[in-house]
């Protein structure tokens, strides 16, 4: 550095500029999710995860027409897919923890020849489900179940995963969260994916790498943390005068982004 410039940092990027996208923003000033045009409730209220799925992927340029069913039949043949998968992927379902075992299970699909992202997002959206439900399983000493490619993504979820078929309501309530999880923006696991597509990687790369972000406690990994915070405050009189000695302190407050 010579004499008399200055050197200007941006942790974590504050106020840098990384990309233009249309596919979802996130206004904390007016505690707004927008994604595909459309406020996160609004989105909830009108489609189901499948929909969702075809909103993003289409606002982040791929054609509609192509897509044709890919969210519907498509995803259900994606879990069908992953499942001859399952038999063998050995060790990826004895991992502890859930997020591990989804990004080793991830790596294990094969990107389709010639950039083929739409496909490759596809066969990685129907494999989590599946991946995630046999590795709850086998941790559970039960065998993995196979999944039914003629229901909706949440119920087969929730079938894989209870052994048996969940009830109306449960299935609406996991279809409406899958909806509002769906993209938010450039988060850090979203950076992280698009850092890896930027050097003409594999979008299967690019989601394990994302997942490997997603892990981490300053990111997806917070809720669990979130619920230890809930714990050690034990009652609602307890809140202010927890919060206000973390405060003090210096601490992370985690869950709060």
């Amino acid at each position: 550095m010579t004499s008399g410039t200055t050197r200007v940092a941006n942790p974590g990027l504050e106020g840098v500029v990384v990309a233009d996208t249309e596919i979802s923003e996130v206004d904390g000033e007016r505690g707004r999710l927008v994604i595909a045009g459309a406020d996160v409730e609004q989105l909830a209220a009108s489609t189901g995860f499948e929909g969702a799925v075809r909103a993003v992927l289409a606002a982040g340029g791929a054609d509609p027409a192509a897509l044709g069913d890919a969210a519907d039949a498509g995803l259900g043949a994606a879990r069908a897919a992953a499942w001859e998968r399952v038999a063998r992927l050995g060790d990826a379902l004895e991992h502890p923890d859930a997020m591990d075992a989804l990004r080793t299970a991830l790596g294990h699909l094969r990107p389709q020849p010639g950039g083929a992202d739409t496909a490759d997002a596809i066969a990685a959206i129907g494999a989590a489900p599946v991946f995630v439900a046999a590795w709850h399983r086998r941790r559970a000493g039960q065998p993995p179940i196979a999944p039914d490619p003629a229901l909706g993504h949440a119920a087969d979820y929730l079938r894989m995963t209870l052994g048996r078929a969940a009830d109306a309501d449960r299935v609406r309530a996991l279809d409406a969260y899958l909806v509002t999880v769906v993209d938010h923006a450039m988060c850090a696991s979203t950076f992280t994916a698009r850092v890896i597509a930027s050097t003409a990687s594999d979008l299967v790369s690019a989601m394990v790498g994302a997942v490997g972000a997603l892990k981490g406690p300053l990111h997806g990994g917070a809720p669990s943390h979130v619920s230890h915070m809930i714990d050690e405050i034990g009652t609602a009189e307890n809140a202010e005068p927890w919060l206000r000695r973390k405060l003090e302190a210096g601490e992370v407050l985690m869950g709060f982004g």
